[in-house]
């Protein structure tokens, strides 16, 4: 086999039979070790580089397993940091942009980079401030070199953010020190003229703009410092892996390269239409988030929801306080209550803009276990809130999911994860096409984010008289006095503790 298989590569080369070697563009999914599949790729090394593999630049097989979970507080990447290296943790978040660190001991942080310690900082001497739904921090922007131990192979100068302030940004308990900001330019503080981190590997090491995620949280207790196991996942940087996904990929145009925001067509609760209007479930924007620890939904299609699973579901009737996420429903040690609830799906618009695709999550993802309370009994939590800055596919509905985002050709893919399993039975399904011909062209709100430049202006000079009027009032009635603002104002991702 082997003498065969040089033959047909000297016959490649010399060009005698180009027509007849062709390299799949689709590798079958694979279920057995990640040991036996890199012996059967090993053997093959040698003579072809696998559709997965681009070029050989990107070990994909390094990546399985990169991540580790605080389940609830997101999913983190072991980094090494300058020279010499600094070794952090630091959180995947595909709904923000920058890169940042600690760079001061907080209470919840003990480990911190240390720019004076490495050689190859350099200071911009630029500061940044950035806030999230939860939480916000200030530092100082510089560029560093970094190596992902578990990533691609090579060293990349990167623009790094020192964490000196921060509020409600690192939770009691967690084990990364930074975060990793994964969506697109625009997003990034100051300005977008700071190339975020992502950018920078597929420029320096010249990587596919493709990296996907699968992120194996289900079934687990909630509270991350009391699992006796963290979750785990892997973020592949430039590409896919097979072994992490079952049956095929289903693609959703990517609407706007800021954070990666889809068009959602409709939701059902138990094979029930919804039947709202497709706007409301894209009401200010619909993202995919690895940041945001829940499925968080628009009021009224949070309530719609709500609502649907009361009347489908077979439990007594729930204080308000489960469905709002601040009390827990508990049944008897040894009962599982996911049969009592029923499964939710989400409709994508397809590539084909007339076709839709359906992800559809179970009670196991959503129905959440938490760690011992100190009761004899199973708690549980409701994995979905409401939002009141757009919908946002979260761990809740990521878990279920190997993710791909797309970048290069500006579509973000779902396929069922190998590792979204509970007892040998899938939590997790995908399923289309399904005409969208009923269902609006543009489900996207009509009215445009960026007003028309005499609008901005009117709204300047309306805030700026608005602003002299209050300050002339205020020097009449009391001493002038000097205070400084924050300047946080970036809404650039949705963290969100699930306790908090």
């Amino acid at each position: 086999m082997e003498l065969f298989a040089r033959l047909l590569l000297f016959l490649w080369v010399a060009g005698v039979c180009p027509a007849y070697i062709l390299l799949p563009l689709k590798i079958s999914s694979y279920n057995g070790s990640a040991e036996l599949l890199l012996d059967r790729r090993s053997a093959v090394a040698g003579v072809m580089s696998l559709a997965s593999q681009p070029a050989g630049a990107v070990s994909f097989l390094n990546m399985l397993n990169n991540l580790k979970g605080d389940i609830g507080r997101g999913y983190y990447l072991e980094m090494l940091i300058g020279t010499p290296p600094q070794k952090m943790n630091i959180l995947v978040d595909t709904g923000s942009s920058n890169f940042a660190v600690a760079g001061a001991p907080y209470g919840n942080v003990k480990t911190y980079f240390k720019p004076e310690l490495s050689s190859t900082y350099r200071s911009t001497g630029l500061d940044v401030s950035v806030r999230y739904t939860m939480g916000s921090w200030e530092g100082n922007l510089g560029t560093d070199i970094i190596t992902i131990p578990k990533g691609p192979n090579g060293t990349v100068t990167i623009n790094i953010a020192t964490i000196l302030k921060s509020e409600e940004f690192f939770l009691s308990g967690i084990n990364w020190q930074g975060i990793l900001g994964l969506a697109y330019r625009i997003l990034a503080k100051p300005s977008s003229s700071v190339e975020p981190f992502f950018d920078s590997l597929v420029k320096h090491l010249g990587i596919p703009d493709v990296f996907s995620l699968q992120m194996c949280g289900v079934g687990l207790s909630l509270i991350g410092e009391e699992q006796a196991k963290p979750a785990g996942g892997s973020l592949v940087l430039g590409g896919i892996e097979p072994s992490l996904y079952k049956g095929d990929i289903w693609y959703t145009p990517i609407k706007r390269e800021w954070y990666y925001q889809v068009e959602v067509l409709k939701l059902e609760v138990g094979g029930q239409n919804l039947n709202l209007d497709c706007t409301e479930y894209n009401s200010d924007k619909a993202i995919v988030d690895s940041g945001t620890t829940l499925l968080r939904l628009p009021m009224n299609v949070f309530v719609a929801v709500v609502m649907a699973i009361k009347e489908t579901s077979k439990v007594q009737d729930f204080d308000d306080g489960f469905w709002a996420g601040s009390q827990l429903a508990c049944w008897p040690q040894g009962t599982t209550p996911w049969s009592y609830f029923p499964e939710i799906s989400i409709y994508l618009r397809g590539e084909n803009s007339t076709q839709s695709f359906r992800i559809t999550i179970l009670p196991q993802l959503y129905i959440q276990p938490m760690a011992d309370i100190g009761v004899k009994m199973d708690c549980y939590r409701f994995g979905i809130s409401s939002s009141s800055n757009g919908l946002v596919l979260g761990a809740t509905v990521m878990e279920g999911f190997y993710v791909i985002f797309d970048r290069a050709q500006k579509r973000v893919g779902f396929s069922a994860s190998s590792c979204a399993v509970i007892g040998g039975t899938a939590v997790s399904e995908i399923a289309g096409p399904f005409s969208a011909t009923d269902i609006s062209s543009n489900c996207i709100s009509k009215r445009s984010r960026t007003e028309p430049a005499l609008w901005i202006i009117s709204y300047v000079l309306i805030a700026l008289c608005g602003v002299t009027m209050l300050i002339s009032v205020i020097l009449l009635i009391i001493p002038c006095r000097h205070q400084s603002g924050n300047g946080l104002t970036d809404d650039s991702s949705l963290i969100r503790h699930r306790w908090k």
